[in-house]
């Protein structure tokens, strides 16, 4: 028995490593063409990268080529993918014959760490335990090691889906986490206050593991860690599109709506057209909409939905519209989010979205000659606003994330945030709230709302010292010198402690001639910051005054 099961573990590993009979030249060729091709007919892609940098990562894989095994020479080329830090390009890791092996659970990332949510039933000692380790190494570090490999838009894709890189046997040895590629992997795990580890062997080639909407859900042959015996609004009803509920103690109306797509059974302006006709006919006070699962689609599908809210006037009022964003809210979906932002009264509750604001989309497979393997490559630019207010992602009004023990026993405390929000003196958007304030004149209330603002919870989503030295800053470039050392002075009041702050003031001064001031000033941030970058900052700056 010991004999043939040592002789599977051998076919298996030979069918890990075995060549797919390309040579290191056809490889090289294939690198190449990449390269060229992006240069030629995408080099508007580069904008978080530069060409030198692209070109120089390219340079090293090809004079490495030679050394490497097919899956790193792939992996190899997902890392120069990736320096472009768009979703929607890529590099495919599911390609015939070069797809990669999968081991067979789901990670998912609570704020109190990265459970395993979902197992195949041969593992069911391990579901929903903690992972501490992944092959001796620990999470934090094994999540940077692959990082490099993942398209992550921005921290919310790479939580969504640049984790499931973690379950790939060919990206753990290529990002160094497995010194070789092996058929299984050991995870230390922590359950029930033990510590414990559990072997995994990866599912046969080609088989992937049942993931819809970022979890693994139950059948005959797959377990996850949630409770069975009830399931929250937001998991309800996958099998559809979208689909909505009354809840008559909370007189809410809440819809959850997974893609941007028309549903077989009932297309979105079909299904609308009931969501706003209950609405206007029945006692409801708040309409939720929940995109948190949506990762995208047609987004010419969004019309209905953002149309249909304006001219519902009964919800289109702040602290009666809630829309919940999370970690796979994507393409299309993004858009929608945009739109709503734009031009209705929603309050955003949940997490950061997975896209920018203004993002590439829209992919073109470009096949490369040799391997065939496709690379997704970007073309379409979308700005659904000013160039000025993009961003890496919607930040939510209402921050609001979900524990291990939470998901388990079917909480959900995101929807919970929106059902129990009192909108009551709440400002979603506080930057158009404190400019509107500053242009009507009214300092006072000015001065008297901000440092509320700030120590208010429910404006934990807004950096108030940033977005008013920004303001400042604006000020300043363009010679606006009173008005600049205004809100300088303003933020250094709201946050005496800041050493950030007064070095702002100090510049502002510096520049009006105010000698004095301006010592005076940065003494104060040399005694709060001596041995930091901005106490630095001010001792150069000192000794250029004097």
């Amino acid at each position: 028995m010991k004999k043939l099961l040592l002789s599977l573990n051998l076919i298996f590993f030979l069918s890990l490593s075995a060549q797919e009979n390309l040579t290191t030249t056809q490889w090289q060729e294939d690198l190449r063409f990449l390269q060229n091709t992006i240069n030629e007919d995408y080099s508007f892609l580069f904008v978080k990268t530069t060409k030198a940098v692209f070109n120089s990562e390219v340079e090293t894989l090809y004079k490495n080529i030679p050394n490497l095994q097919e899956h790193e020479i792939i992996v190899g080329m997902s890392r120069i993918i990736s320096l472009f830090k768009y979703g929607h390009t890529d590099i495919s890791l599911r390609q015939k014959p070069f797809e990669f092996h999968y081991l067979p659970f789901n990670l998912y990332e609570y704020n109190d760490g990265i459970y395993l949510q979902g197992v195949h039933k041969d593992y069911a000692k391990a579901l929903g335990a903690k992972v501490l380790e992944i092959n001796k190494t620990p999470i934090d570090k094994a999540l940077e090691l692959i990082r490099p490999a993942v398209n992550a838009e921005n921290e919310q894709y790479f939580k969504a889906f640049g984790i499931n890189y973690l379950g790939m046997l060919e990206v753990l040895h290529a990002q160094g986490i497995t010194t070789t590629l092996q058929n299984s992997v050991k995870l230390t795990l922590e359950k029930d206050g033990k510590t414990f580890e559990q072997e995994f062997n990866a599912l046969p080639k080609g088989e992937r593991v049942p993931r819809k909407y970022s979890h693994i859900f139950q059948d005959e042959n797959w377990l996850e860690a949630r409770d069975q015996t009830n399931t929250p609004l937001y998991l309800k009803n996958l099998d559809k599109i979208y689909f909505f509920e009354y809840l008559p103690e909370e007189k809410t109306v809440y819809v959850r709506h997974s893609q941007i797509q028309d549903d077989p059974e009932e297309d979105t302006p079909s299904f609308y057209a009931r969501v706003f006709d209950f609405i206007e006919n029945n006692e409801v006070e708040k309409l939720i909409l929940d995109v948190r699962l949506n990762g995208g689609g047609n987004n010419y599908k969004n019309k209905t939905v953002v149309t249909g809210i304006i001219e519902t006037k009964k919800i289109n009022q702040k602290g009666k519209l809630f829309v919940i964003t999370g970690r796979r809210t994507f393409s299309a979906c993004q858009n929608l989010v945009n739109e709503l932002d734009n031009y209705t009264n929603a309050t955003f509750v949940g997490e950061a979205t997975s896209e920018n604001i203004n993002f590439y989309g829209d992919a073109r497979p470009v096949a490369l000659p040799n391997s065939k393997i496709p690379v997704y490559l970007s073309y379409a630019w979308w700005q659904d606003k000013p160039v000025w207010e993009n961003a890496d992602a919607t930040v939510p009004n209402i921050a609001v994330d979900m524990s291990f023990e939470q998901y388990r026993s079917n909480e959900d405390p995101v929807l919970d945030a929106a059902l129990t929000f009192s909108g009551t003196g709440f400002q979603p958007d506080p930057m158009r709230y404190i400019t509107d304030l500053y242009m009507a004149g009214k300092m006072e209330e000015l001065a008297i709302e901000v440092p509320k603002m700030v120590k208010d919870p429910r404006y934990s989503f807004f950096d108030f010292e940033t977005e008013l030295s920004n303001t400042a800053y604006h000020l300043l470039s363009n010679n606006q010198i009173e008005p600049a050392i205004g809100v300088y002075s303003f933020v250094a009041q709201l946050f005496p402690d800041s050493p950030s702050a007064i070095k702002n003031l100090a510049d502002a001064y510096f520049k009006a001639g105010a000698k004095d001031k301006t010592i005076e000033l940065l003494e104060k941030v040399i005694a709060m910051d001596s041995k930091g970058a901005i106490g630095k900052s001010a001792k150069d700056m000192l000794k250029e005054v004097r």
